[in-house]
């Protein structure tokens, strides 16, 4: 579940759309190949994507998804040497990439040591979805994702539920919040429900997110500096990489500071 570039096709590059915006400097199209991706398939500014205007490229993870299509699904048979399979292969990586992060969840909660109620049942979610991203290109394509992805999330919940009430005191919950822009310095939001809120430009220096539930929440450009994620329950590196932090922020154990932090 971590990203291998140098076997992937540049995927990302190719089978994902973006809009000129303040992420990208153009419009690309699906299965249009970005104009920086080089014919090995490597990115030919990726050193200079924050300064060259393509910081959306800087925030997304496949997770894995990549190198897991390229070289598996498609036994390491490009979509350039067959074009007959790239419109098909182009389809197959989003579904492997939600797989993907769906088993980035899963493999995270049933390991914490609170869980035991419904582990057995997250380890056979764990070992089902795993098998999903092994099959072929038409019994990915006729996943059911939506359905996946609301049993996952009935789960996950249960575990952040689990693993949360372990924490003593009282937990607020700001589910699906709007906290754009929030002044939220030195909050105290130990354990806290933050799952899917709009955390974009928030300031959250030196807050308190031990525990917290992070999952889908949006950090964008939110400052962390002098924040505690310790704990932090299911934060991944694309949403760390989006926002800002510092020396001083505090992480999860497994998770490395972005290079871009100060």
């Amino acid at each position: 579940m971590v990203s291998d570039c140098a076997n992937c096709f540049g995927l990302c590059c190719v089978a994902l759309p973006f809009a000129k915006s303040a992420d990208f400097a153009v419009n690309k199209s699906a299965g249009t190949p970005c104009r920086n991706l080089k014919d090995d398939f490597r990115c030919g500014i990726h050193t200079q994507l924050r300064t060259s205007g393509f910081t959306g490229c800087t925030v997304f993870d496949c997770l894995g998804a990549g190198q897991k299509v390229s070289q598996h699904t498609y036994g390491g048979r490009s979509w350039r040497a067959e074009p007959s399979s790239a419109a098909e292969m182009f389809e197959v990586f989003p579904v492997v990439r939600q797989l993907h992060e769906l088993l980035r969840y899963l493999t995270e909660a049933a390991a914490l040591p609170q869980v035991g109620a419904v582990r057995a049942e997250l380890t056979a979610e764990l070992a089902d979805v795993r098998a999903l991203t092994l099959g072929s290109p038409a019994e990915l394509l006729a996943v059911d994702l939506p359905t996946v992805r609301q049993r996952v999330s009935e789960l996950l919940l249960c575990a952040s539920e689990l693993y949360r009430a372990a924490v003593p005191g009282k937990k607020r919950s700001h589910r699906g919040a709007d906290l754009i822009g929030a002044r939220l310095a030195g909050a105290k939001l130990r354990a806290a429900n933050l799952r899917g809120a709009y955390l974009i430009a928030a300031d959250l220096r030196k807050a308190d997110l031990r525990e917290a539930d992070l999952i889908g929440a949006d950090l964008r450009d939110a400052n962390l500096a002098g924040a505690d994620l310790t704990g932090a329950l299911f934060l991944t590196p694309s949403q760390l990489t989006a926002a800002r932090g510092d020396a001083a922020t505090r992480l999860p154990v497994g998770l490395e500071r972005p290079a871009h932090w100060s």
